[in-house]
């Protein structure tokens, strides 16, 4: 398959009939198994019959955001969503008889214990009577979608998405800034009523479904659902504390210097995102020299990185182009049978090509070495705390090519994306807390849990000022995160990742070849040992333990305080 281009793969859609038929005979083998090669073929199995499929789906999955109107493939990937949730119920059984078969050390010693440990979580999640639950969660979560996504907000003569609007917030004139940071403000405050009952029902039954699996609440499923095996509510909460005493004082610093820099007597939320008076770093050439330039930095940078992406290049396993009826979308996936990444964008002309350059390509160059490295496909992407550590670093190990990209505006760049990474930190971890508080504590009102919003802004966000604004005053602005509504318990990784990337800035800029190591080791080691064991891998603080976030942020914050002018 080494020949193979993206364009010219086949699709065949999957016969799940004869999958289902295939899975009931591999459960009879582990059952009646004789020996552990019996079981060892039928793990063997297990991804022959596995992988095909998720490639299949990966491809119909990749052409229908490459042209959204292509008909065939919008109601191929319906069916395969459809199907594959109904082949859920077998492939459930599969791995329960492997949980409990007599060879369970001897796959231990096969895989290592994260393999079980992986299933094990997969079947303590499910319970046939949460089916009503998870269907009722699907529907209300598509509703708050749906609502986000036909917003229509009049503004300037137009009438604006969500996205369209916040391109504004970036806007010279301070007068428009804010109308525009209103107007979206307005439209969340309209959908209040609504929004207050979605998430109202959305608390309601998952705590239930916690119950169900004999929980007091929500939150310990949630951790599962995460795949968090080695660390809990206790580790975050320390982590949090950490981020409001290391990482709040650094921000307020950084808003303060931003404030003298675009001239304004008093900072506001609409100020955030305009950093300099005289415009942002944007890309000195178009797409196509972007995609060369990348490739150039990827063979200055390692020989793993220089195979890595002449594969993605040969192989046409990038569309990065912005093109009519494209989704407005941007991700890396994988085609298992071909132990091949995928990474699909949309370019726009600003910094955010250079994050798509690093960031995607970053998840794609640690599924290319994990695929390579790892003897099961389940071990080839790490999981949700892990994988952004990839990304992350890898948008910092590419800062010695800014000029490549930016020019002249290259230290701008830099430093704008050093910054919104920090700065990011409080507002992810007042997001995790917020959740902890508002599944905590069932019985608050919709105004209550908003003020709790309030209230964590006043601890993590202390610069943040609103302007003829009641609604984000009182806690509004905690709306528009739809991870609280879609991904419980999700954001909190960013923030821990962030840890590792800066760590490994840090570590980069004292010897580049030992960190590159640790981090090829990382990236190989895909998803085959627990969170904790991987940051041993990759010679990484734990992000709960005391000084750990000063440690890691603590080159960051040299380079920032230095940037605006003060030492520490």
């Amino acid at each position: 398959m080494e020949k193979f281009t993206f364009s010219t793969l086949e699709y065949e859609r999957p016969d799940f009939d004869k999958l289902e038929a295939e899975y009931q005979k591999l459960i009879h083998q582990v059952k009646e198994a004789k020996s552990y090669k019996d079981v060892q073929d039928a793990i063997k199995k297990d991804e022959e019959l596995s992988d095909p499929v998720s490639t299949m789906g990966s491809i119909a999955f990749i052409r229908n955001t490459l042209d959204t109107t292509n008909e065939f493939y919008e109601k191929e990937v319906e069916f395969l969503n459809n199907r594959a949730a109904e082949v859920k119920a077998v492939t459930t059984e599969f791995s329960k008889a492997l949980l409990e078969s007599k060879y369970a050390e001897d796959i231990n010693k096969e895989y290592g214990k994260e393999y079980l440990t992986r299933i094990r979580r997969e079947t303590e999640q499910f319970r046939d009577e949460l089916i009503p639950y998870l269907q009722e969660e699907a529907k209300l979560t598509q509703q708050y979608q749906k609502l986000m996504a036909t917003a229509q907000i009049p503004f300037e003569g137009k009438t604006l998405n969500l996205y369209g609007i916040q391109k504004y917030f970036e806007h010279p004139d301070r007068l428009l800034r804010k109308a525009a940071f209103k107007a979206y403000s307005d439209f969340y405050h309209s959908k209040e009523d609504e929004m207050e009952n979605i998430f109202g029902r959305l608390v309601e039954i998952r705590n239930e479904m916690g119950k169900a699996l004999g929980f007091e609440n929500y939150i310990p499923l949630g951790y599962l659902l995460q795949g968090r095996s080695d660390y809990g509510v206790n580790e975050v909460a320390s982590f949090r504390e950490q981020v409001r005493k290391e990482i709040v004082p650094l921000c307020e610093k950084l808003y303060e210097a931003q404030r003298k820099r675009i001239g304004v007597d008093e900072f506001k939320v609409f100020d955030e995102k305009f950093q300099f008076p005289d415009g942002n770093a944007e890309p000195i050439g178009d797409d196509d020299y972007l995609i060369k330039e990348a490739r150039k930095m990827y063979h200055d940078l390692s020989p793993e990185t220089a195979e890595f992406i002449d594969f993605m290049i040969d192989h046409e396993l990038m569309d990065l182009k912005n093109k009519a009826n494209k989704a407005s979308t941007g991700y890396m996936t994988t085609l298992p049978s071909l132990k091949a990444p995928y990474v699909f964008s949309c370019f726009n002309h600003t910094i955010f090509d250079m994050q798509v350059l690093s960031h995607e390509l970053g998840h794609a160059f640690a599924g290319y070495e994990a695929m390579r490295e790892q003897k099961i496909s389940q071990y080839s992407m790490g999981s949700t705390d892990i994988a952004e550590i990839h990304s992350m670093s890898m948008e910092q190990f590419t800062y010695p090519y800014a000029e490549q990209f930016f020019g002249d505006a290259a230290d701008k760049f830099r430093f704008v994306h050093l910054q919104d990474a920090i700065t990011f930190v409080p507002f992810g971890v007042a997001v995790d807390e917020f959740q902890h508080i508002v599944y905590a504590n069932p019985n608050l009102t919709p105004k209550e849990r908003t003020y709790e919003w309030h209230k964590l802004e006043e601890k993590y966000m202390p610069w943040r000022k609103y302007e003829d604004d009641e609604f984000m005053d009182r806690g509004g602005y905690w709306y528009h995160k739809l991870h609280i509504f879609l991904y419980p318990f999700y954001y909190i990784n960013y923030t821990l990742t962030t840890m590792g990337a800066m760590e490994f800035k840090k570590r980069y800029l004292e010897n580049k070849e030992e960190a590159w190591r640790d981090y090829l080791n990382l990236c190989k080691a895909g998803a085959s040992k627990s969170y904790l064991e991987l940051l041993k891998v990759a010679n990484l603080s734990v992000p709960f333990e005391e000084g750990s976030v000063a440690r890691a942020i603590s080159c960051a914050k040299e380079i920032l305080l230095k940037s605006i002018g003060e030492e520490e």
